[in-house]
């Protein structure tokens, strides 16, 4: 098994901040542009808990589809998912799976 604490060393070393979430005590964010990921021990070392969004405040908006048209939202809060935004995601998404190993 990995260990936990070098790979979040190499994801802060990466570029990606690490914050913790009073709403979410048994996971860590990492947040980088905008972009936040939840990560969770598991048994080949640190996992991505659902999957990232765009940081709204101190909420996740999750990518989702809205009168047509692509939007992040977290509750009653949206925020268009423009073409740069989905860029920024997906390279954040990619990024992160290949620091810790996952898809």
């Amino acid at each position: 098994m990995p260990d936990l604490a070098e790979q979040l060393q190499r994801l802060y070393l990466a570029g990606f901040e690490l914050q913790t979430f009073e709403r979410y005590p048994k996971c860590i964010g990492v947040v980088r542009e905008s972009c936040v990921a939840l990560l969770v021990p598991g048994v080949d070392g640190l996992q991505i808990l659902g999957t990232a969004g765009w940081r709204m405040g101190e909420v996740m908006g999750v990518l989702t589809e809205k009168e047509g048209r692509k939007v992040f939202q977290a509750k009653n809060e949206v925020v268009e998912a423009t073409p740069e935004r989905l860029a920024t995601l997906q390279r954040f998404r990619q990024d992160l799976a290949g620091m810790i190993g996952g898809a």
